[in-house]
């Protein structure tokens, strides 16, 4: 799930400090990862994870330490509201454990303090993972740690009401404004469209418009925010608000209900909400709600992907028994069984073509979605930034400012942020 929005925000004097204390040099070349033993491991290994993977995975790795006898995996269980800052309170205070599950925008932020170790060359073959996802861990050019699971955005809406109005799914944009307005006008919608479930204020939907005009948020190691693509892509996404097809005012815990009742027609989300409404929809509901690609924008037609992943650290007391336990949560058939386990869609892509994925046809999109899906860069500062773009994205969703204004909002914040590196 959304690593973002299931913790809390991380004081800026705390990054600071962990930095100038134990930071690695921008101009400083690459580390190198040593290889790790591939023989019989023994002892134990700590490892911390969060949310509802952190609460399966004590069971799930007794299969690990069937097969690796004289193993014995700790999993300590933590929520992600208090992860990030027990992370970092770990690496100031040198007692972390030997594993910790790491969010996807984390990695930048943690390498630069120096407390993760970088991967083994010999561990995994990147080319195995969905290339966004193996972005999350790879910074300047060295991977820290190895992806786990992913998500991705794809568009949910309310079948019945596009049969109603007689639409179907948007491919572009421009049928994207028009699929809302139908679902509106003659699907019985009260709001054509969701856009985020408060205020309009994710950047999770604003990045993928960005990419999807042909922009980028990062050129030659610096923020670009406020460039002809970003604005392109910040008028689409004022468009719904400006036309009344998306509310700038849900109250807090309105959605999914607002969905299921029929008061919204669609929204962009990742996997896990299709177990949601599943479970608040009740049985009838699943033949009322389907997925479907992102609208393709001016370029392309590309999502963003999060997820976690798995990384040890330079103070690991088991070592080789950490990078073991990692490598064996990336084989396909382990992804596809923890898929069973929590719904946490496979980093690997071979794991999706296990019986419990493949046989899944709402799945099936997720799966090529994830096959251009994009993250952030791996800067230390992305987390302060995202908090920006958020800020400034409600300014504009309730119409306080325009694009433009956004746009050089944005820019201006995340240059005096700075990259970090």
């Amino acid at each position: 799930m959304n690593t973002t929005t299931r913790r809390a925000a991380v004081g800026v004097l705390a990054l600071a400090i962990l930095a100038a204390g134990c930071g690695r040099s921008a101009d400083k070349a690459p580390e190198q990862a040593q290889n790790v033993t591939t023989g019989k491991v023994t002892g134990e290994v700590t490892v911390w994870a969060m949310g509802e993977e952190g609460n399966a995975l004590g069971t799930f790795v007794k299969d690990f330490e069937s097969v690796n006898p004289g193993v014995k995996i700790n999993v300590t269980a933590i929520g992600w509201d208090v992860a990030h800052d027990k992370i970092t309170a770990a690496i100031a205070g040198g007692a972390t454990p030997d594993v910790s599950m790491i969010g996807s925008t984390w990695s930048g932020e943690l390498a630069k303090t120096g407390a993760l170790e970088p991967t083994p060359g010999n561990l995994v073959d990147k080319s195995q993972f969905f290339p966004g996802a193996w972005q999350t861990v790879d910074v300047n050019g060295t991977a820290y740690g190895v992806p786990w699971y992913v998500e991705t955005r794809v568009l949910y809406y309310r079948t019945d009401q596009a049969q109603e109005a007689g639409v179907q799914p948007p491919k572009t944009w421009e049928e994207f404004t028009a699929f809302a307005k139908a679902l509106k006008e003659k699907g019985g919608a009260k709001n054509g469209f969701n856009q985020s479930y408060t205020l309009g204020a994710s950047w999770q939907e604003v990045l993928p418009l960005i990419w999807s005009a042909g922009g980028e948020i990062v050129k030659d190691g610096k923020y670009t925010f406020d460039t002809p693509e970003a604005l392109t892509a910040l008028k689409q996404y004022e468009s719904l608000f400006k036309q009344k097809l998306a509310p700038n005012d849900t109250p807090e815990g309105a959605f999914p209900q607002s969905f299921i009742k029929g008061e919204v027609g669609g929204f962009f989300s990742g996997p896990w909400m299709i177990g949601v409404l599943n479970n608040d929809g009740g049985a009838e509901f699943k033949d009322k709600f389907d997925v479907a690609p992102y609208p393709k924008g001016p370029v392309s037609a590309t999502s963003f992907v999060g997820g976690a992943d798995m990384a040890v650290f330079k103070k690991a007391k088991n070592r080789d028994a950490a990078w073991k336990f990692i490598q064996w949560l990336s084989e396909p058939k382990v992804q596809a069984k923890w898929y069973t386990t929590v719904k946490s869609l496979p980093a690997v892509q071979s794991a999706w073509q296990e019986p419990a994925l493949s046989a899944d046809k709402q799945l099936a999109v997720f799966g090529e979605q994830l096959k251009d899906a994009k993250t952030p860069p791996p800067f230390p500062t992305w987390e302060q930034v995202a908090r920006v773009l958020e800020a400034e994205l409600e300014k504009l969703a309730r119409g306080t400012q325009t694009p433009e204004q956004t746009a050089q909002a944005i820019q201006s914040q995340a240059d005096t942020i700075g990259t970090g590196l």
